[in-house]
């Protein structure tokens, strides 16, 4: 009976008429395709000029269609990773060859649940093009410690949310202490003691950056795993203190731990003869700086020359209005490390060698551009913002434009390169570049 119930199965399946396109694609996509005769994701569907599509907003479901060709997927899928990343699924036309990942989530990182905060990190092992730099994502609960420590590396850090206390020592003995709010920036040379705690009802989350893509938060230096692995008569003897004083104190590290509540500075800061302010300024207000007012955003640059201390990590704060884009550009100096806070975004990244791969970024991601390869950021979205820090290990911003590039070569030659067969397309061109002015963050028509 087994044997016959499976043949009549079989043959019932061999005698099934062959499915169609249409009636595929209508069970792989959402409602809003299927009702949509002009819709991307289609076998019907031309755009030679690889025009953006924000799928996720749209409610769209995309598939690997371009053009006429292509097919749908019948395997398994993540369609809401598919929607978060449309350039993925679909690429455009102009991508090319073969480039590494230049994309991560936070939202992939391993996570680490301490007592009233957490802690996650993107660093090489999880983006194996983030040579540079490392990041990590981190959480404290109101009154929330992350406990004195140092590092090899430099730390530069901003504020997402809430208010934290940072305090600092410099090598000359000088003590920091200073309260920052959204928007604010520190940073700590290698090796400098610092601490943080979470100020606001909720606390704080705030973006930590080091200045090396090898970084791991595990390998802090940290007080109490020092004072832990140092014997107690030793202790006793560097601060001239009986032993038995030290019996009590934490058998391992605290890393992060609910601390009380602090005062106003004027009252913790520590006082004495001996004791004075440092001469550092290892904070910085990034937003409160007056942006520079583009056709399609506004741009604030921290680095070295308007935050002195800040000598190897420069950065950019940039508001990409809806519509507009990051203008085609490079940067010489430095591998771009971007964070994205808000949005979405398209990036292509032009690597020479006929190489060119889009990627798609949405808020919590991590997104990297090797030095010296072309790319843009385009604001996938028509009412919505990108927000978003690129971010250097460097200690100035710098950057090309390719339309600024343009409009300063002799008119003669960039006709010569792009329009020789042309005199009407190269008389359009060299207009628009004509007179080039500064406008980093460019709207679009």
């Amino acid at each position: 009976m087994r044997f016959s119930a499976w043949s009549l199965l079989a043959s019932t399946a061999l005698a099934a008429p062959t499915i169609d396109w249409a009636s595929h694609l209508q069970q792989q996509q959402p409602l809003a395709d299927q009702e949509s005769s002009n819709g991307p994701y289609n076998p019907d569907h031309k755009d030679q000029f690889d025009h953006k599509v924000d799928s996720w907003a749209e409610k769209l479901q995309p598939l690997p269609w371009r053009n006429g060709d292509g097919a749908t997927m019948m395997g398994p899928r993540n369609k809401d990773r598919e929607r978060q990343n449309p350039d993925m699924l679909r690429p455009p036309s102009t991508d090319h060859g073969s480039l590494p990942n230049m994309r991560w989530s936070f939202a992939d990182s391993h996570i680490r649940i301490e007592e009233g905060g957490w802690t996650r990190q993107t660093t090489v092992r999880e983006l194996g093009s983030s040579v540079e730099i490392a990041g990590v994502n981190m959480r404290l609960d109101h009154g929330v410690i992350r406990e004195l420590h140092w590092h090899k590396q430099a730390e530069w850090a901003y504020v997402l949310e809430g208010s934290v206390r940072v305090t600092a020592l410099d090598t000359e003995g000088g003590q920091f202490i200073d309260d920052l709010q959204k928007g604010d920036l520190w940073y700590f040379p290698s090796g400098h003691p610092h601490s943080l705690q979470g100020l606001s009802p909720n606390g704080t989350e705030f973006l930590l950056v080091f200045d090396d893509g090898n970084f791991d938060e595990e390998s802090t230096f940290l007080l109490t795993d020092w004072l832990i692995h140092t014997p107690k008569s030793v202790l006793a003897e560097n601060f001239r203190l009986s032993p038995e004083v030290f019996e009590t104190i934490p058998k391992s590290e605290k890393y992060i731990f609910q601390g009380s509540l602090p005062g106003p500075i004027e009252d913790e800061e520590p006082r004495g003869a001996n004791v004075k302010k440092s001469k550092l300024q290892f904070t910085h207000k990034m937003l409160d700086q007056e942006p520079l007012n583009t056709t399609g955003g506004l741009v604030r640059i921290t680095d070295s020359t308007n935050f002195p201390i800040s000598k190897t990590i420069a950065a950019a704060h940039l508001d990409i209005a809806p519509g507009a884009m990051r203008e085609m550009h490079w940067h010489p100096n430095a591998d771009e490390w971007s964070f994205f806070i808000k949005g979405r975004a398209r990036v292509t990244i032009f690597a020479a060698d006929g190489t060119a791969r889009t990627f798609n970024y949405v808020a919590g991601d991590v997104g990297v551009i090797p030095r010296n390869m072309g790319h843009f950021i385009e604001n996938l979205s028509d009412d919505e913002p990108v927000e978003v820090l690129e971010i250097f290990k460097a200690d100035k911003f710098q950057d090309f434009s390719l339309f600024q590039w343009m409009g300063e070569t002799p008119r003669r030659m960039v006709a010569d390169h792009i329009f020789a067969d042309d005199p009407e397309g190269a008389k359009k061109f060299l207009k628009a570049v004509d007179n080039p002015v500064e406008d980093p963050i460019r709207s679009v028509p």
